[in-house]
């Protein structure tokens, strides 16, 4: 891993993501929670794959300890459910602005339950309320490679 990033969301229901580079760019993450607890989510954005388009969420936390590995070509995305809540990823590859991506949050295609009691609640960044669908991503770009590359 060449970067160590950390997220400190101070306010339970802050949504980062969902995230990615493409390209010669494209990042493998080893994720935690540090402080707190969040909903980790990961979505498959492989061309050809049997899962394209499926997520998968992890609920990590201080206590439990645990990690997840995201292979480059998925998407990576997480919902803070405490206040002060840090999370930290390592990543494979530096970030570059040019290769970075990102699906929205609340798309229906990916139809990703994130335990929100309101969407009231949800904290969004500007950058990641303005993220396309995944179908507007795939028609400008197409799928990313088995290796993140596209």
């Amino acid at each position: 891993f060449v970067q160590d990033n950390h997220s400190l969301s101070t306010v339970k229901g802050t949504l980062r993501g969902i995230h990615f580079q493409r390209g010669e760019n494209a990042q493998a993450k080893l994720v935690r929670c540090v402080r707190g607890g969040v909903l980790d989510v990961a979505v498959d954005l492989r061309e050809g794959s049997d899962t394209f388009g499926k997520w998968e969420g992890f609920y990590l936390t201080a206590e439990n300890r645990q990690m997840i590995y995201i292979p480059k070509g998925f998407a990576h995305g997480f919902l803070a459910l405490e206040d002060d809540t840090l999370f930290s990823y390592l990543c494979g590859d530096r970030y570059d602005p040019e290769s970075d991506g990102g699906i929205r949050w609340d798309d229906p295609q990916l139809a990703v339950r994130w335990p929100l009691e309101r969407v009231e609640q949800l904290v969004l960044s500007d950058k990641d309320a303005g993220l396309p669908f995944l179908s507007e991503f795939v028609d400008r770009y197409g799928a990313l490679s088995g290796d993140g590359s596209r």
